[in-house]
């Protein structure tokens, strides 16, 4: 990724409690209309902060609706093959569900690290940091204190944008600087969820930050990704350790179960006897991407049974592809009391690489006071 850094300037944190009406999309079985979203469960107090549910729509009718509570992602409407309005994301029906021990991450802003860090420890400027362990021996996704579980300020600035503002403090989670964050959600004409991040910082810091949207195109409580067709442009992968953490190599994908240069479905390889499948309980790996310069799809997936289509774009360098192998569908807690079974979701999540902060060969993702971070990833729908 080339980062684009700008001179930085002050944030101003907004703070705007609006909850929009629902809307009335056509559904078909499996889909959930916003309409049939109670927004009084999403509607509370958390920290002494007020939690809304926010609603963007286009003028075809897609509809995302989206929580202040760790910026997630509640339920995204898109046309499939028969112009009817699916939900092509896995969440829960209430804030508490989203508040619980052991939640995966449903459609939530990650930060101020998204994915692994290796043993909770990196050095920066000569100084070692010490970070939450919420992964075995790993930091995972920022921490127990991650970006994830905060109440983010929120000002909806038109019927298609909603911004969230957040002040993480130095030293939160462990990490150093305050960080000022800004990051917009757009939904556009031509169906897609565009997701821009801004940050500055008051000290080196380290920053990674992406969406942990949980995708069925099948429709949100299908059981199944596996008959997903999946194209990934990258011709390398990081391969892990039993623990998930990148050894520092790049692997070619070339003759393994990770090439995706050609489209596959996602069930065709995830069994083989495959080391790396074992570590990951199938695909939870980082893919280095061959373009990302937001123009060409990284990834681009279909489902069989609706036509839907999702494109990837993206300025990050890597891509982590998770097939849902943590999913167990043991409580029926989801969407309409649904349950999401192993491998029912599928993550495409934009980044820096995984433990970058422990390799000097991966990409840098310290930020510097009088920098800017700034990245961009869209979420593109077609039928």
């Amino acid at each position: 990724m080339k980062k684009t850094f700008l001179k930085a300037l002050p944030f101003t944190t907004l703070c705007l409690a609006i909850a929009f009406s629902s809307c009335n999309p056509k559904t078909d079985k499996g889909a959930q209309s916003t309409e049939q979203t109670d927004t009084l469960k999403y509607n509370t107090t958390i920290d002494g902060k007020a939690v809304k549910l926010y609603t963007l729509k286009n003028k075809s009718g897609a509809t995302v609706t989206i929580s202040n509570y760790g910026g997630r992602v509640v339920s995204l409407l898109v046309p499939d093959k028969d112009n009817k309005l699916t939900d092509v994301v896995l969440g829960y029906d209430s804030i508490g569900a989203y508040r619980k021990k052991g939640e995966p991450f449903f459609g939530a802003l990650i930060g101020r690290y998204g994915n692994r860090i290796g043993k909770g420890k990196f050095t920066l400027a000569g100084k070692t940091y010490d970070l939450q362990l919420n992964d075995g021996v790993n930091t995972l996704h920022g921490g127990t204190d991650g970006f994830f579980s905060k109440v983010w300020d929120a000002k909806q600035l038109d019927g298609e944008k909603l911004e969230l503002t957040y002040v993480s403090k130095d030293g939160e989670a462990g990490y150093p600087g305050k960080l000022d964050v800004k990051v917009t959600y757009t939904l556009t004409e031509d169906n897609a969820l565009q997701i821009d991040y801004l940050a500055t910082t008051d000290k080196a810091t380290i920053v990674n930050l992406t969406n942990h949207a949980y995708f069925n195109l099948n429709g949100e409580g299908n059981k199944t990704i596996l008959d997903h067709e999946l194209t990934i442009d990258a011709n390398a992968y990081t391969p892990v350790d039993s623990t998930l953490i990148p050894t520092g190599k790049l692997e070619p994908v070339a003759g393994t179960a990770f090439d995706f240069n050609k489209a596959k479905t996602i069930g065709k390889s995830i069994d083989e006897q495959d080391e790396q499948l074992k570590f990951g309980k199938g695909y939870d790996h980082n893919f280095a991407l061959t373009h990302h310069d937001g123009k060409t799809p990284v990834a681009t997936v279909k489902s069989p049974v609706t036509g839907i289509i999702l494109e990837v774009y993206t300025v990050e360098p890597g891509l982590q592809f998770y097939s849902g192998n943590f999913l167990t569908g043991v409580d029926k807690d989801g969407k309409g009391l649904k349950s999401y079974p192993h491998r029912s979701a599928f993550c495409l999540e934009t980044q820096h690489f995984p433990d970058a902060p422990n390799h000097a060969n991966f990409a840098s993702t310290v930020l510097k006071p009088g920098e800017t971070y700034k990245t961009s990833t869209t979420y593109k729908f077609s039928k």
